[in-house]
């Protein structure tokens, strides 16, 4: 009994860490360009895991084969259509203009197995709740819509509303969860002491009363306690 259980327990971490590996390798677009071909790969490798570890039959070596072949074959699909530009849309898929000028294209729904009602949604995820708004719509290969509203319904740009441009700084986390952030300590060139004397002028006894805190050039702080 006992040695089923440290046998179970080896294969787990085995097979834990053989997928952080494989996700590593594999890259972010895995997840942040997630294809339907992609969704299904990730849940045919979890699977083949999940049999393996579990499967009485099968031993450890075919946690790490099984791994190892198919993380292989999508890291091959991900190398060929890096290199080879003619096989994207084979491989991923193309983007489809569904909206144009103004105008619904019922030949390309029709192509992506996408009816209006999802449509209609997929707009609604980017704020827009009519499709008169709308002079380009793009379906991307994730299944995402991406518009392009029409000139008199579109947001303003700062240089619309001739506001002078200015530099662009991105805020450096101070303490998350009541815990300093050396790093961004480090960025900013200042030490714990600024820091701490920063809160107690605020009314903060320390970090630990803090929730989320940051320093933004030109902004200055963004404080928020428990």
């Amino acid at each position: 009994m006992n040695t089923n259980f440290l046998s179970l327990t080896l294969e787990l971490f085995v097979g834990f860490f053989a997928l952080l590996v494989m996700t590593k390798v594999l890259g972010k677009n895995q997840i942040t360009q997630l294809t339907p071909f992609d969704f299904i790969s990730a849940l045919v490798l979890g699977e083949l895991v999940g049999n393996a570890i579990y499967d009485k039959d099968i031993g450890l070596h075919y946690v790490l084969y099984a791994v190892f072949v198919w993380g292989s074959l999508i890291y091959t699909i991900e190398m060929i259509t890096q290199k080879l530009r003619e096989s994207r849309p084979w491989l991923e898929g193309t983007p489809s203009l569904i909206i144009s000028q103004g105008k619904i294209q019922y030949e390309e729904l029709k192509k992506n197995k996408l009816d209006l009602d999802q449509l209609l949604h997929l707009l609604r995820d980017k704020g827009v709740f009519s499709v008169r708004e709308v002079e380009y719509g793009i379906l991307e290969t994730n299944g995402a819509v991406n518009v392009m509203r029409k000139q008199q319904v579109d947001f303003p740009i700062n240089r619309d509303l001739q506001i002078p441009a200015k530099h662009v700084h991105l805020p450096v986390l101070l303490i998350l969860d009541g815990e300093i952030i050396e790093e961004g300590l480090s960025k900013l060139n200042k030490e714990q002491s600024w820091l701490l004397n920063e809160l107690f002028e605020r009314g903060i006894s320390g970090p630990k009363a803090v929730f989320f805190a940051e320093w933004q050039n030109g902004e200055g702080f963004e404080i928020q306690t428990y």
